[in-house]
């Protein structure tokens, strides 16, 4: 087992609000009456108990009546009354990761204003371009920066093929390989974890996340994340972090480490899927009609890409299925059927 962060540190000092994210967007959002209320970030989140850290540090919440915590998330910005430390109202987001539970259509905050969102996998039988695609749609949509980590690199004896297909995800993505337990991970990733910024680590059980938190977290805690292995057979891991929680980097920042998870469903996020899949949402126009769908159209700019080698085959059955599962799961208002017709 490894160490373990504490929720915030016996010695915690007093912070601005700043260093803990606080920016104009929230700033503008106090009315002239809210003068008073002081500005907290959640940082731990239970069934019936909400911590945040203010400018004097550590806060034990108290909700208002009719409230309820699952009104909240880890990273929200809330404004409360000092005097008894009671939530007045919370601030709209300006980035969050939401997602579909299994059997719900209604989706779920998993973490508010991140700047960054590690996508943690690693060189194994867990590196799955499926998966990886669903994160990706996941931080495109909410708002958020997506980095690929990439972990286990001393397992394989081809790394480069796994950080070719990483990075050819989606345009632009920053991929990187490092050493969960080793310190130089935290140097890597400095230029997402400097002051006041907040990252987010998302992925499956066993791939590093937690021993993640606890190198950028430093050293010196009374506690650590707890750490578990991975069955060998499937590289699967136990879920080890069962909870989410806001955590102070050595370098000034913060990290929300999440519990792992297997099966993550897309809803409400087709402007996550068209930056995902530029390459195809750009070549749409090109068809010759207007709702084409990239099958047996003739005069499909698509289809002739896939043809011509330019665009991989499999990469248009996973946006299909995306598309596809997302138009299912996302309620839209009713209207007249589109007829088909060529492009003039």
């Amino acid at each position: 087992m490894g160490r373990a962060v504490i929720d915030h540190p016996p010695s915690f000092q007093p912070l601005s609000l700043a260093s803990l994210g606080w920016s104009d967007f929230f700033e503008v959002q106090r009315e002239p009456h809210e003068a008073d209320l002081a500005p907290m970030r959640i940082a731990t989140l239970h069934r019936s108990r909400l911590t945040a850290l203010s400018e004097a540090g550590s806060v034990e919440l108290t909700l208002a009546i009719h409230a309820s915590t699952s009104d909240f998330t880890v990273g929200d910005w809330v404004l409360v009354d000092p005097r008894t430390q009671t939530v007045h109202r919370r601030l709209s987001r300006r980035t969050v990761m939401e997602r579909r539970t299994e059997g719900s259509r209604t989706l779920q905050a998993a973490a508010a204003n991140v700047d960054t969102l590690f996508i943690v996998t690693s060189c194994n039988a867990d590196f799955n371009p499926a998966r990886l695609e669903r994160y990706l749609a996941l931080a495109n949509q909410g708002g958020t920066i997506p980095v690929i980590l990439l972990t286990k690199a001393d397992t394989t004896a081809d790394l480069g093929t796994y950080q070719r297909q990483a990075s050819e995800l989606q345009r632009g993505l920053d991929v990187v390989t490092l050493n969960p337990r080793l310190s130089a991970a935290a140097d890597a990733l400095a230029p997402w974890c400097g002051l006041g910024q907040t990252v987010a680590l998302v992925g499956s059980s066993g791939v590093g996340k937690s021993t993640l938190v606890n190198t950028l977290v430093g050293p010196g805690q009374a506690q650590a994340q707890l750490t578990g292995g991975i069955r060998e057979h499937d590289a699967k891991g136990r879920h080890t972090t069962t909870s989410r929680s806001l955590h102070a980097i050595a370098d000034g920042g913060w990290v929300i480490d999440t519990p792992g998870m297997r099966t993550l469903h897309v809803s409400g996020a087709a402007e996550g899927i068209e930056t995902l899949f530029a390459e195809i949402i750009e070549r749409a126009p090109l068809c010759r009609y207007r709702d084409c769908t990239h099958t047996s159209e003739p005069g499909c700019a698509v289809q002739a890409a896939v043809a011509d080698g330019s665009l991989a085959p499999e990469r248009l059955i996973r946006w299909r299925k995306l598309f596809d599962e997302n138009r299912t799961n996302t309620p839209t208002p009713a209207g007249p059927r589109s007829h088909r017709r060529p492009r003039r």
